[in-house]
């Protein structure tokens, strides 16, 4: 009888240890005095100074990279994936008025590749970082006969606080509020598995081909990091003239925003207060998508809008070009 062992049935424990270790000083170096204990516990341990709030409540929120993580795959590059998580969480509770406390991660695949893991890490350091966050931890699992060969995916969950005073919730948006359109960085997270589908199956795009419109390669342009805008978001809220934040994810900018508005009201659209970028013309010309079908597949290029009253608009305008946006009135709040 043969000798059967964790590591025949496809799972290296070793493997992952070592994954472990190679990521140890990137992930301490996203720590703050708030952090107590290293990585290698069961949990992370973050200690809140409650005395900075009066009623601090608790947000959190996870996600995923989805099929992006087919894009990292066929270029070899895996700390941008890493980037696009941490940023697409932090969004989504900063657009409640949240700043980021801690993040957790969770990398599966077939089989563990080191270096991939160690890349994946970095680049979520290097988001964590840039935004304040300690990645306090996470799990890495080999899962053969679930993943398919040198297949992984990719989550990753953030828990933040905000005053219970503070929270942005949209309540108070009425008819006649503007909307104020952020551009996006590209695709974001979103939208992955119909252009995979548009490009590489039905047009026969090759990953490293140039397109000149872009000025860069096919996979540069689609491993573009979802952008963070955590610091555009706490400068603009510091006016107290923000009644809603959307965050332009899957559903595309109606279906976001619409999640902000009391009832009885509506979104009025301006789709040409902004040009579509190259990357949305092509995917629509060559996939002969209809426009309604791209509203709801894609951001379009807006990546965060703010609603605001009409006498804030100009206020809020020039808090974005202080920041570096280029933001634009791109519709208002209606009656249903």
């Amino acid at each position: 009888m043969k000798d059967t062992s964790y590591k025949k049935s496809g799972v290296d424990i070793e493997a992952g240890e070592r994954a472990v270790n190679s990521i140890q000083d990137m992930v301490a170096g996203t720590h703050s005095g708030n952090v107590l204990k290293g990585i290698g516990l069961f949990s992370g341990f973050y200690e809140l100074d409650i005395q900075k709030y009066k009623k601090p409540v608790i947000v959190s929120s996870i996600d995923g990279v989805g099929t992006k993580v087919k894009i990292a795959e066929l270029m070899g590059v895996y700390d941008t994936v890493g980037q696009d998580l941490v940023n697409h969480c932090i969004n989504d509770i900063a657009v409640c008025g949240a700043s980021p406390l801690v993040f957790l991660d969770y990398i599966a695949a077939d089989k563990l590749d080191v270096q991939v893991v160690s890349e994946i890490v970095k680049g979520m350091a290097v988001a964590c970082k840039e935004s304040g966050c300690a990645l306090v931890g996470g799990e890495t699992a080999e899962m053969p006969g679930v993943y398919m060969k040198d297949n992984f995916d990719l989550a990753g969950s953030i828990t933040g606080v905000v005053e219970k005073d503070e929270i942005i919730d949209g309540s108070e948006i009425k008819q006649g509020n503007v909307l104020i359109g952020v551009p996006s960085s590209g695709l974001h997270t979103n939208g992955f598995s119909l252009v995979r589908h548009i490009l590489f199956e039905e047009n026969k795009f090759s990953i490293g081909q140039h397109i000149p419109e872009f000025g860069q390669t096919l996979g540069e342009e689609l491993l573009a990091v979802h952008k963070s805008y955590l610091h555009l978001i706490q400068a603009a809220i510091k006016t107290h003239l923000v009644l809603g934040i959307a965050h332009i994810t899957g559903g595309g900018i109606v279906g976001n925003t619409s999640r902000l508005l009391p009832e009885n009201l509506g979104l009025r659209i301006n789709w040409n207060a902004w040009t579509l970028p190259p990357l949305f013309e092509l995917l629509q010309k060559k996939g002969n998508v209809s426009f309604e079908e791209m509203q709801k597949a894609f951001n379009l290029g807006v990546g965060l809008i703010f609603i605001v009253a009409e006498s804030a608009a100009e206020k809020i305008l020039e808090i974005c070009k202080l920041q570096d946006e280029s933001a634009f009135i791109m519709g208002e709040v209606v009656n249903l």
